[in-house]
Protein backbone atom coordinates (compact mmCIF):
# COMPACT_ATOMS: atom_id res chain seq x y z
CA UNK A 1 0.00 0.00 0.00
CA UNK A 2 1.79 3.44 -1.06
CA UNK A 3 1.51 6.14 1.33
CA UNK A 4 -1.16 7.80 -0.11
CA UNK A 5 -3.71 5.03 -0.21
CA UNK A 6 -2.29 4.52 3.17
CA UNK A 7 -3.55 8.14 4.48
CA UNK A 8 -6.89 8.15 2.28
CA UNK A 9 -10.20 9.31 4.00
CA UNK A 10 -11.84 6.18 4.93
CA UNK A 11 -15.53 5.70 3.09
CA UNK A 12 -18.13 5.85 5.31
CA UNK A 13 -21.58 3.80 4.49
CA UNK A 14 -25.09 4.59 4.87
CA UNK A 15 -25.37 1.81 7.69
CA UNK A 16 -22.05 3.58 9.48
CA UNK A 17 -23.89 6.44 9.76
CA UNK A 18 -26.78 5.43 10.99
CA UNK A 19 -25.43 2.85 13.64
CA UNK A 20 -23.33 6.28 15.07
CA UNK A 21 -26.19 8.31 15.17
CA UNK A 22 -27.98 5.47 16.96
CA UNK A 23 -24.78 4.97 19.61
CA UNK A 24 -25.13 9.10 20.06
CA UNK A 25 -28.64 9.52 20.84
CA UNK A 26 -27.40 6.60 23.62
CA UNK A 27 -24.99 8.36 24.95
CA UNK A 28 -27.03 11.08 25.74
CA UNK A 29 -29.54 9.16 27.18
CA UNK A 30 -27.02 7.17 29.19
CA UNK A 31 -25.55 10.65 30.59
CA UNK A 32 -25.92 11.25 34.39
CA UNK A 33 -26.79 13.76 36.37
CA UNK A 34 -28.51 15.44 33.69
CA UNK A 35 -30.92 18.65 34.53
CA UNK A 36 -33.84 18.23 33.90
CA UNK A 37 -33.60 15.36 31.36
CA UNK A 38 -34.06 11.52 31.33
CA UNK A 39 -31.39 8.96 32.40
CA UNK A 40 -31.32 5.49 32.59
CA UNK A 41 -32.60 5.98 36.32
CA UNK A 42 -34.52 9.04 36.39
CA UNK A 43 -37.67 11.11 34.54
CA UNK A 44 -35.80 14.21 34.82
CA UNK A 45 -38.82 16.53 34.55
CA UNK A 46 -41.36 14.31 32.75
CA UNK A 47 -44.08 12.35 34.45
CA UNK A 48 -44.44 10.57 30.66
CA UNK A 49 -41.60 9.18 29.49
CA UNK A 50 -38.49 7.12 31.18
CA UNK A 51 -35.74 4.99 30.06
CA UNK A 52 -37.98 2.44 28.32
CA UNK A 53 -39.53 4.91 26.51
CA UNK A 54 -36.50 6.47 24.93
CA UNK A 55 -35.48 2.74 24.20
CA UNK A 56 -38.21 2.08 22.32
CA UNK A 57 -37.88 5.18 20.32
CA UNK A 58 -34.52 4.75 19.71
CA UNK A 59 -34.92 0.98 18.25
CA UNK A 60 -37.80 2.35 15.91
CA UNK A 61 -35.49 5.04 14.78
CA UNK A 62 -32.78 2.86 13.61
CA UNK A 63 -33.72 2.30 10.04
CA UNK A 64 -34.30 5.72 9.66
CA UNK A 65 -31.10 7.05 10.13
CA UNK A 66 -29.39 4.77 7.62
CA UNK A 67 -32.23 5.38 5.05
CA UNK A 68 -31.91 9.46 5.63
CA UNK A 69 -27.76 8.78 4.86
CA UNK A 70 -28.62 6.86 1.88
CA UNK A 71 -31.15 9.33 0.42
CA UNK A 72 -28.42 12.01 1.12
CA UNK A 73 -25.97 9.96 -0.56
CA UNK A 74 -28.10 9.68 -3.84
CA UNK A 75 -28.78 13.72 -3.52
CA UNK A 76 -32.08 13.67 -2.82
CA UNK A 77 -33.75 17.19 -2.13
CA UNK A 78 -35.30 18.22 1.02
CA UNK A 79 -38.75 17.52 0.32
CA UNK A 80 -37.29 13.52 0.21
CA UNK A 81 -35.97 13.82 3.45
CA UNK A 82 -38.72 15.41 5.23
CA UNK A 83 -40.80 12.75 3.68
CA UNK A 84 -38.92 10.07 5.73
CA UNK A 85 -38.06 12.39 8.38
CA UNK A 86 -41.92 12.36 8.66
CA UNK A 87 -42.60 8.46 8.25
CA UNK A 88 -39.75 8.46 10.84
CA UNK A 89 -41.99 10.45 14.06
CA UNK A 90 -44.82 8.39 12.91
CA UNK A 91 -43.18 5.37 13.86
CA UNK A 92 -41.27 7.10 16.85
CA UNK A 93 -45.00 8.14 18.09
CA UNK A 94 -46.16 4.57 17.55
CA UNK A 95 -43.26 2.98 19.60
CA UNK A 96 -43.80 5.66 22.36
CA UNK A 97 -47.43 5.34 22.26
CA UNK A 98 -47.77 9.06 21.43
CA UNK A 99 -44.67 10.31 23.54
CA UNK A 100 -42.07 12.60 21.79
CA UNK A 101 -39.28 11.48 22.99
CA UNK A 102 -36.65 12.84 19.91
CA UNK A 103 -38.90 14.77 17.53
CA UNK A 104 -35.79 17.50 17.60
CA UNK A 105 -32.97 14.42 17.14
CA UNK A 106 -35.22 13.05 13.79
CA UNK A 107 -34.97 16.79 12.33
CA UNK A 108 -31.57 17.55 13.83
CA UNK A 109 -29.31 14.09 13.17
CA UNK A 110 -31.23 12.97 10.29
CA UNK A 111 -30.31 16.34 8.39
CA UNK A 112 -26.59 15.55 9.40
CA UNK A 113 -26.46 11.85 8.85
CA UNK A 114 -27.99 13.01 5.13
CA UNK A 115 -25.04 15.51 4.57
CA UNK A 116 -22.58 12.55 6.14
CA UNK A 117 -24.05 10.15 3.39
CA UNK A 118 -23.36 13.17 0.53
CA UNK A 119 -19.88 12.93 1.82
CA UNK A 120 -19.66 9.21 1.54
CA UNK A 121 -16.49 9.35 3.81
CA UNK A 122 -15.06 10.56 7.30
CA UNK A 123 -15.21 14.29 7.36
CA UNK A 124 -14.74 17.28 9.74
CA UNK A 125 -17.52 19.01 11.23
CA UNK A 126 -16.84 22.03 8.90
CA UNK A 127 -17.12 19.62 6.10
CA UNK A 128 -20.38 18.41 6.84
CA UNK A 129 -21.41 21.86 7.79
CA UNK A 130 -20.65 23.30 4.36
CA UNK A 131 -22.17 20.12 2.63
CA UNK A 132 -25.84 20.85 4.55
CA UNK A 133 -25.88 24.52 3.87
CA UNK A 134 -24.79 24.12 0.49
CA UNK A 135 -27.55 21.33 -0.68
CA UNK A 136 -30.31 22.27 1.36
CA UNK A 137 -29.50 25.48 2.79
CA UNK A 138 -32.13 27.46 0.76
CA UNK A 139 -34.81 24.75 1.37
CA UNK A 140 -34.19 25.16 4.88
CA UNK A 141 -34.37 28.85 5.10
CA UNK A 142 -38.03 28.64 3.21
CA UNK A 143 -39.04 25.61 5.84
CA UNK A 144 -38.27 28.41 8.73
CA UNK A 145 -40.58 31.01 7.43
CA UNK A 146 -43.60 28.32 7.82
CA UNK A 147 -45.55 28.86 11.27
CA UNK A 148 -44.70 25.85 13.53
CA UNK A 149 -47.73 23.97 14.99
CA UNK A 150 -45.60 22.32 17.46
CA UNK A 151 -45.19 23.67 21.10
CA UNK A 152 -41.62 24.37 20.64
CA UNK A 153 -42.00 26.61 17.46
CA UNK A 154 -45.56 27.97 18.99
CA UNK A 155 -43.09 29.55 21.86
CA UNK A 156 -40.03 30.26 20.08
CA UNK A 157 -42.14 32.66 17.87
CA UNK A 158 -44.38 33.90 21.17
CA UNK A 159 -40.88 34.72 22.51
CA UNK A 160 -39.03 35.68 19.60
CA UNK A 161 -36.54 33.63 20.04
CA UNK A 162 -34.43 31.39 16.99
CA UNK A 163 -36.26 28.37 16.00
CA UNK A 164 -35.03 24.77 15.68
CA UNK A 165 -35.86 25.65 11.65
CA UNK A 166 -34.23 28.88 11.90
CA UNK A 167 -30.74 27.19 13.83
CA UNK A 168 -31.25 24.27 10.92
CA UNK A 169 -31.29 27.02 8.48
CA UNK A 170 -27.92 28.92 9.44
CA UNK A 171 -26.15 25.38 9.69
CA UNK A 172 -26.87 24.35 13.27
CA UNK A 173 -24.20 27.33 14.70
CA UNK A 174 -24.95 26.79 18.47
CA UNK A 175 -23.73 23.02 17.57
CA UNK A 176 -20.78 23.51 15.00
CA UNK A 177 -19.81 27.15 17.18
CA UNK A 178 -20.21 26.08 20.58
CA UNK A 179 -21.09 22.13 21.16
CA UNK A 180 -18.72 20.57 19.21
CA UNK A 181 -15.75 22.55 20.36
CA UNK A 182 -16.52 22.19 24.11
CA UNK A 183 -16.77 18.36 23.32
CA UNK A 184 -13.65 18.14 21.44
CA UNK A 185 -11.94 20.28 24.21
CA UNK A 186 -13.23 18.75 26.94
CA UNK A 187 -12.01 15.50 25.64
CA UNK A 188 -8.36 16.64 24.61
CA UNK A 189 -8.01 18.42 28.19
CA UNK A 190 -8.55 14.96 29.54
CA UNK A 191 -11.61 14.76 30.70
CA UNK A 192 -13.20 11.02 31.46
CA UNK A 193 -16.87 10.77 28.85
CA UNK A 194 -19.06 11.63 31.24
CA UNK A 195 -17.77 15.21 32.51
CA UNK A 196 -17.11 15.76 28.53
CA UNK A 197 -20.51 15.12 28.04
CA UNK A 198 -22.27 17.25 30.77
CA UNK A 199 -20.21 20.16 30.15
CA UNK A 200 -20.72 20.02 26.65
CA UNK A 201 -24.81 20.25 27.66
CA UNK A 202 -23.86 23.07 30.42
CA UNK A 203 -22.32 24.89 27.14
CA UNK A 204 -24.81 24.31 24.53
CA UNK A 205 -27.71 25.66 27.39
CA UNK A 206 -25.97 28.37 28.20
CA UNK A 207 -26.09 29.84 24.60
CA UNK A 208 -28.95 27.62 22.89
CA UNK A 209 -32.55 29.47 22.36
CA UNK A 210 -34.15 26.09 23.32
CA UNK A 211 -37.78 26.28 22.70
CA UNK A 212 -38.35 23.24 25.16
CA UNK A 213 -37.42 25.19 27.89
CA UNK A 214 -39.39 27.96 27.02
CA UNK A 215 -42.47 26.13 26.10
CA UNK A 216 -42.51 24.64 29.51
CA UNK A 217 -40.94 27.45 31.97
CA UNK A 218 -41.50 30.38 29.67
CA UNK A 219 -38.78 33.32 28.71
CA UNK A 220 -37.91 33.27 32.88
CA UNK A 221 -37.45 29.19 32.66
CA UNK A 222 -35.25 29.52 29.71
CA UNK A 223 -33.18 32.82 31.17
CA UNK A 224 -32.91 30.82 34.60
CA UNK A 225 -31.79 27.39 32.55
CA UNK A 226 -29.31 30.15 30.29
CA UNK A 227 -27.81 31.54 33.87
CA UNK A 228 -27.64 28.47 35.49
CA UNK A 229 -25.45 27.00 32.88
CA UNK A 230 -23.18 29.39 32.79
CA UNK A 231 -22.56 29.74 36.35
CA UNK A 232 -22.16 25.93 36.41
CA UNK A 233 -19.20 26.74 33.27
CA UNK A 234 -17.36 29.72 34.95
CA UNK A 235 -17.36 27.69 38.47
CA UNK A 236 -14.99 25.05 36.90
CA UNK A 237 -17.43 22.72 35.17
CA UNK A 238 -18.27 19.10 36.28
CA UNK A 239 -14.71 18.23 36.06
CA UNK A 240 -14.14 20.12 39.16
CA UNK A 241 -13.86 18.81 43.05
CA UNK A 242 -17.92 18.49 43.81
CA UNK A 243 -18.44 19.18 39.98
CA UNK A 244 -20.97 16.41 39.15
CA UNK A 245 -22.63 17.28 42.56
CA UNK A 246 -23.70 20.23 41.54
CA UNK A 247 -25.06 19.30 38.43
CA UNK A 248 -27.29 16.54 40.48
CA UNK A 249 -28.17 19.80 42.65
CA UNK A 250 -29.29 21.71 39.17
CA UNK A 251 -30.74 18.36 38.44
CA UNK A 252 -33.17 18.63 41.13
CA UNK A 253 -33.40 22.79 40.63
CA UNK A 254 -34.89 21.87 37.36
CA UNK A 255 -37.39 19.18 38.42
CA UNK A 256 -38.67 21.47 40.88
CA UNK A 257 -39.24 24.26 38.40
CA UNK A 258 -40.55 21.26 35.70
CA UNK A 259 -37.90 22.11 33.25
CA UNK A 260 -36.29 20.05 30.10
CA UNK A 261 -33.74 21.27 27.93
CA UNK A 262 -34.79 19.23 25.05
CA UNK A 263 -33.13 20.32 22.28
CA UNK A 264 -29.75 21.29 24.69
CA UNK A 265 -29.52 17.40 24.41
CA UNK A 266 -30.70 16.86 20.78
CA UNK A 267 -27.19 19.02 20.65
CA UNK A 268 -25.20 16.99 22.48
CA UNK A 269 -26.07 13.89 20.59
CA UNK A 270 -25.41 15.68 17.48
CA UNK A 271 -22.17 16.69 18.75
CA UNK A 272 -20.98 13.12 19.99
CA UNK A 273 -22.25 11.95 16.18
CA UNK A 274 -20.08 14.18 15.04
CA UNK A 275 -17.18 13.23 17.01
CA UNK A 276 -17.85 9.49 16.06
CA UNK A 277 -17.96 10.40 12.70
CA UNK A 278 -14.51 12.26 12.87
Amino acid sequence: MNAQAAHAPLALTAQDIGRAATLSLYDELALSPKPGLVTLTCRGSHDDMDAQTFMRSLLALRGYFVRIAELGAAGAPFEALERCGIAAEARMLAATRGVNTHRGAIFMLGLLCAAAGAVGRRATPGELREVLRERWGQALAARAERPSTLPGGIAARRYQLRSASAEAALGFPTLFETAEPALRGALARGLARTPAHLDTLFATMAVLDDSNLAHRGGLTGLRHAQTTAQRFLASGGSGRHGGLVAAADIGRDFMRLRLSPGGSADTLAAACWLQRMG
